[in-house]
């Protein structure tokens, strides 16, 4: 077995001594509340009468005093195609529960926004906060206590660190988290991509736009790039909260459903009540986080993790720095140029080799712990193998031992390059990150006057007026979460990807966040404090120079006396109502800085 980086070891080594006491107490709570019997069996008569009274045919099981039932909590809804095969799966794990001597009853439903409906539209200042509203949804599915294992049904953007976040208080039941897998491959990304821009040049008309974009969007499952939903994927693969191998598997495919049932019968055989019992708390280690990083800086994954993966470890008592990312992008090469970080989907990604080939080599490597608790045992080392139908039996088999495209997917020793693909910005303008995986090396430094919005309509208005020449810095504020929830500017990237590709050297620096669909131009995004907060940002003026550094890892103004200015205001009503926007005022006022996760339950 490789030896493990030595950075890998310290940073592990760093969560666990400054998250002690608190990862102390939240394993003492767990370890308190561990079952010693099933659920229901410490149930009044009355009460337990109300679990199984709609259950028909699953009611003497669930009167028996020594057979788990498995509570479903789902995102299920038929508007987000990644959601949408998640219909059938209730059914489906009810059957193969019964199979393994368990019940399975659905707990509760999560909401599940769409950021691709909502970009650009109000909606999405409820984005980022729907995730806290998932994780206190999923407390309430479970809070009924009659159950001894739980299986979470989600993909997308905040869906499923939302569900992570709510079963944390559950941590000492056995947690399964089961995808639905990504939809077939339509249109190419690059085509898609430069339609969206001739489009925003007014070259092309709507009905071509949406013409491409239904090519693109055409089907059950998840969207194919590699945004945010499939970074969620391949962190749940990383940390060992799959059945090995779920992430990428189509929907309506045998070996999609071959895994379902699985994960049915695995949560049914870890609870209390068998030999196996694999609490959720024990595999949602520092050691497992430290994984997710790797696996989210080898393949260039969504900057959302950098929010999500913080408040994730918050809720399991951990506590994780921005410092830990960058930390672990300098060791760790970049293996998989998955668009936007290349042209290839995951599909694509899937067939060359997949995440199975990616963690294989980064176990080869020493760059990740093998020694954890997974959902399927000890050892990551399962989840460097792939799944498979053997004579309609799953099984698994190793990866390919080369990748079966080079374009897409690498081995450690060529990597595509030698770090990940993260940066920690830091400067008299604040903090934030940037991700370089899908920028060219020679646009990481810019050093140019800014251009100052208060919002992307503003920056939007600006650019179809024919006003934004020259070089400029992009300073787009009053976007944090305490200001309008931190939606992401994702609207911006065809706007500023054409002013690049005319010669004009431009980059964006926002409090706000760019997504898991960054592309590429340089973007300095979730600048905190933000400017609401009084943050530096918050002061900037128009032609005031900017430098972006993205190699040395600095965001600073080059001006005298930035923070003896008063700071900016903006009239941010029109931005609190409408769309459900009213509902959120105490969310905006209770919310955590970016670099704590952004929560408004562990911020």
């Amino acid at each position: 077995m490789p030896v493990l980086h030595p950075v890998i070891a310290s940073v592990t080594q760093a969560i666990e001594l400054r998250s002690g006491e608190a990862r102390a107490e939240y394993e003492a709570r767990m370890v308190a509340a561990r079952l010693r019997g099933p659920a229901r069996a410490a149930m009044a008569c009355s009460n337990l009468a109300h679990v199984f009274a709609a259950a028909e045919g699953d009611k003497p099981a669930l009167k028996a005093p020594a057979i788990p039932n498995i509570g479903i909590v789902t995102a299920f809804n038929d508007m987000l195609s990644a959601h949408q095969p998640f219909e059938t799966y209730p059914a489906a794990i009810k059957a193969a529960a019964r199979k393994a001597g368990a019940t399975a009853q659905v707990a509760g439903g999560v909401p599940a926004m769409c950021d691709g409906v909502t970009q650009g539209a109000a909606g999405m200042d409820l984005s980022l906060f729907s995730r806290d509203v998932i994780a206190l949804s999923t407390g309430v599915a479970l809070s009924h206590e009659a159950f001894d294992a739980a299986i979470l049904l989600g993909v997308c953007d905040k869906i499923v660190p939302g569900l992570f976040m709510g079963a944390s208080a559950f941590g000492h039941l056995p947690v399964i988290f089961c995808p639905a897998g990504p939809m077939p491959s339509g249109i190419t990304n690059g085509a898609k991509a430069a339609v969206r821009q001739r489009y925003a040049e007014g070259k092309a008309t709507r009905e071509e736009l949406l013409e491409a974009e239904a090519g693109s969007y055409h089907s059950p499952g998840t969207c194919t790039f590699y945004g945010t939903a499939n970074t969620n994927q391949m962190c749940m693969e990383m940390m060992g909260l799959h059945v090995p191998g779920s992430a990428f598997v189509n929907p309506g495919t045998p070996l999609r459903a071959a895994l379902t049932e699985a994960a049915a019968v695995r949560a049914a055989r870890s609870t209390t009540l068998g030999n196996d019992y694999t609490p959720f708390f024990e595999v949602a280690s520092a050691k497992a986080f430290v994984n997710a990083i790797a696996g989210l800086m080898a393949t260039g994954g969504s900057t959302n993790h950098t929010l999500h993966l913080v408040a994730m470890a918050r809720a399991v008592g951990l506590t994780l720095t921005w410092e830990d990312f960058e930390a672990i992008s300098d060791v760790t090469p970049l293996l998989a140029r998955v668009y936007p970080n290349g042209q290839a989907d995951v599909n694509h990604w899937q067939a060359a080799g997949g995440p199975a080939f990616v963690i294989k080599e980064l176990i080869r490597a020493g760059l990740v712990h093998t020694d954890v608790k997974t959902v399927w045992g000890d050892g990551l080392e399962i989840y460097g193998r792939e799944p498979w139908l053997d004579g309609g039996r799953l099984a698994w088999r190793d990866p390919p031992e080369a990748s079966l495209d080079t374009t897409v997917v690498r081995a450690f020793e060529e990597p595509f390059h030698p770090t990940g693909g993260l940066k920690l910005l830091t400067g008299n303008l604040g903090r934030g990150v940037a991700k370089t995986s899908a920028v060219k090396s020679e646009l990481h430094v810019i050093e140019a006057p800014a251009r100052v919005f208060a919002s992307q309509l503003e920056l939007d208005q600006a650019y179809r007026a024919g006003q934004l020449t020259g070089d400029f810095v992009a300073v787009v504020r009053f976007q944090g979460p305490k200001a309008i929830g931190m939606p992401e500017l994702h609207k911006l990237t065809p706007l500023l990807a054409n002013l690049q590709d005319r010669g004009q050297k431009v980059a964006l620096l926002t409090d706000g966040r760019m997504s898991g669909a960054s592309g590429k131009v340089l973007a300095a995004i979730h600048i905190s404090p933000e400017a609401l907060d009084g943050g530096p940002i918050g002061r900037v003026r128009d032609g005031d120079m900017i430098r972006i550094d993205a190699h040395a890892g600095g965001i600073d103004i080059l001006v005298e006396g930035l923070m003896d200015r008063p700071p900016a205001t903006a009239d941010l009503a029109n931005q609190h109502f409408g769309a459900g926007r009213e509902l959120f005022s105490l969310f905006r006022r209770e919310v955590g800085t970016p670099d704590t996760g952004a929560s408004v339950l562990f911020g």
